[in-house]
């Protein structure tokens, strides 16, 4: 049960996805990639009967994106390719990691119920800011899940080719996030 207080979010309480898919002429070659980041922290802010005086704030150690699961393709995913994925992920193209080792997403606005909710906010990647939508639902028990839609190229970022472009990652990806327990921060009194 979702109750008003301020909680503390990270691998402990849930997961950040990111799921990417395929186009091109040669996209039967490649993998749909699920990737976990496992180093993030955040805060979440509820307030059950005043949505708009929640918040919620998220921050993503870049080079601990991980690659879980690659569906699709010619042939199963080895564990060279996702060295070889994880180490284009770091390159300047994609996500820079040695000049920017964080994401953040930082609230503007709550709306809805526990049930059903969006979160609007801000999205940094690459020193870029541009504003995202959450979708979110709750069942009740605590367990919270949810998606956006981001842009790569709006943030600065090539989605990845490979055979003369005619593999490439679609520029839309899905960020995902299931909370499975809230930690509460522990306030004085």
């Amino acid at each position: 049960m979702l109750t008003d207080g301020t909680y503390r979010l990270g691998p402990t309480t849930g997961r950040l996805l990111i799921r990417t898919g395929r186009a091109g002429l040669g996209r039967r070659a490649g993998h749909d990639l699920t990737i976990e980041a496992t180093q993030w922290s955040g805060e979440a802010v509820v307030n059950v009967g005043d949505p708009d005086g929640s918040s919620v704030s998220v921050t993503v150690e870049t080079d601990s994106l991980e690659v879980r699961e690659g569906s699709g393709g010619l042939k199963p995913l080895t564990d060279a390719d996702r060295a070889e994925i994880k180490r284009t992920l770091a390159d300047e193209a994609l996500l820079h990691t040695a000049v920017h080792p964080t994401i953040a997403f930082r609230s503007t606005g709550i709306t809805g119920t526990p049930q059903s909710f969006e979160i609007t906010g801000e999205l940094t990647i690459k020193g870029r800011t541009h504003p995202v939508t959450a979708h979110g639902k709750g069942n009740g028990d605590g367990l919270l899940r949810g998606w956006a839609t981001v842009t790569q190229s709006a943030w600065g970022i090539k989605p990845y080719t490979a055979f003369l472009g005619a593999l490439r990652l679609a520029d839309e990806i899905k960020v995902e996030f299931e909370l499975a327990t809230l930690d509460p921060v522990d306030t004085p009194e």
